[in-house]
């Protein structure tokens, strides 16, 4: 795999789907739409919403916390049959300030909720953006139906 990568930034756009919401990836490298199945728990973290009961995505970042981990980062590495993959980076150090840096294959909707609620990098390989179409016209489109959406209302 191609090391180089872009630091992408999440961005969430209505939509009539199952959760309502698209995610979007965007770098100076392009745009490509994301459809997250855990569209809601990104919106939440990105939103800052307020959750009544912790989430799953919450328990793990508890637990990381708990153990003296965080995300460093998130790669989305690979591209295979319209399914992305993605690596989470998570640092640890230990009360002998021992540092140990853990690599872990996760979904990217896990590992994007994750990065978006420690505020860690996103990124995309090179790999990955060489494969998909530059969706920027589809993110546009997108942000300016929501608009409209939400002034007629």
């Amino acid at each position: 795999m191609n090391t180089d990568a872009s630091l992408a930034t999440p961005r969430a756009t209505k939509d009539a789907t199952a959760d309502g919401v698209f995610k979007a990836l965007v770098a100076t490298a392009g745009i490509f739409v994301l459809l997250a199945l855990v569209g809601a728990a990104i919106s939440m973290f990105m939103n800052q919403t307020p959750k009544e009961r912790p989430l799953t995505h919450d328990l793990i970042g508890h637990l990381m916390a708990a153990l003296g981990a965080k995300v460093d980062r998130v790669i989305i590495n690979d591209l295979k049959s319209e399914t992305y993959f993605a690596r989470l980076i998570i640092s640890a150090e230990n009360e002998l300030f021992e540092k140990k840096i853990i690599e872990l294959d996760g979904r990217p909707s896990d590992c994007i909720a994750l990065a978006i609620q420690q505020e860690a990098p996103i990124y995309v390989s090179r790999d990955v953006w060489d494969e998909v179409e530059d969706r920027s016209d589809v993110l546009r489109q997108l942000e300016e139906n929501g608009q409209q959406g939400e002034s007629e209302a």
